[in-house]
């Protein structure tokens, strides 16, 4: 990859990340705030462009599974499927706020590549042969629930969140590595780059809706 390019988009991620600070890791002098990681987050690693945040344990495939299950199922995913699933009757209104703060091509590229991820990681599942559980860990008809797993699985401690946690979460770091390759490849790193803040985005925006707390669960029922 072109070095200019690489950096080009580290600025674009950097720039739009500013739009969504509840994702972008709390900075001082150059140094994160010392806190307490979340369970098998190292905060000693920076994300490829979310700051600080690498999540190294073993995926949480039955998050995984409902995921795909929202979205239509592997066969049948669709990215506005699962977001329909998981905003509900608030869906066009925030498809609306995102093109209004990105630009209606960024979110329509966002779906690409959102629609992309999810086939490449399957091509993974299979020709690595891993076994994915039997029943998914969240209703892929809950929404609300699936949101605050997704929330809570991009918590890295405190009340901050990386998404590329999040996505660590859900097919293991290597992997979450090997696939951003390939969306590179496919759309180049500046679409890499957009995705990740749109994704923040908009989880950010469920989490608000739903009153989560930093770990995904809903602070009306506590």
């Amino acid at each position: 990859m072109h070095t200019s390019r690489f950096f080009g988009a580290v600025t674009l991620a950097a720039a739009l990340t500013a739009s969504a600070p509840s994702f972008a890791a709390t900075h001082m002098g150059g140094m994160a705030k010392k806190m307490l990681p979340a369970p098998g987050v190292n905060l000693n690693m920076n994300s490829r462009f979310g700051g600080p945040g690498v999540y190294t344990g073993a995926p949480a495939l039955g998050v995984t599974l409902a995921v795909v299950m929202a979205g239509g199922g592997p066969k049948h995913y669709s990215t506005m499927t699962l977001l329909k699933t998981l905003a509900g009757d608030k869906t066009n209104a925030e498809v609306a706020s995102l093109s209004k703060t990105y630009g209606k091509a960024a979110v329509g590229q966002f779906v690409k590549t959102f629609d992309f991820i999810i086939s490449d990681a399957l091509h993974y599942v299979t020709v690595k042969h891993v076994a994915l559980p039997s029943q998914p860990a969240v209703d892929p008809k809950n929404g609300e629930a699936l949101a605050g797993a997704l929330w809570g699985a991009s918590s890295i401690g405190g009340s901050r969140h990386n998404v590329e946690v999040g996505l660590d979460h859900l097919v293991g770091h290597a992997l979450h590595l090997q696939i951003m390759k390939d969306v590179d490849a496919k759309y180049g790193v500046g679409a890499d780059a957009q995705y990740h803040v749109i994704l923040g985005k908009a989880m950010g925006d469920l989490a608000s809706v739903y009153r989560l707390d930093a770990n995904g669960k809903m602070k009306s029922s506590m």
